[in-house]
């Protein structure tokens, strides 16, 4: 499988979609990634906010 690689900005937007409200399993469906990426994402970018 390839890994996809995300910049940090693109992480932070990834992970403010849940903060507005949606499913983290849709937001995984549609990015390709896992639920385990999302949360290790979450618990090192959490309080990041993109510029």
């Amino acid at each position: 499988m390839k890994r996809k690689n995300f910049s940090e900005a693109q992480i932070v937007s990834i992970l403010q979609m849940q903060e507005s409200g949606r499913s983290v399993k849709e937001i995984c469906r549609e990015h390709g990634i896992s639920d385990a990426t999302f949360y290790n994402w979450k618990a090192k970018y959490g309080g990041m906010e993109s510029q």
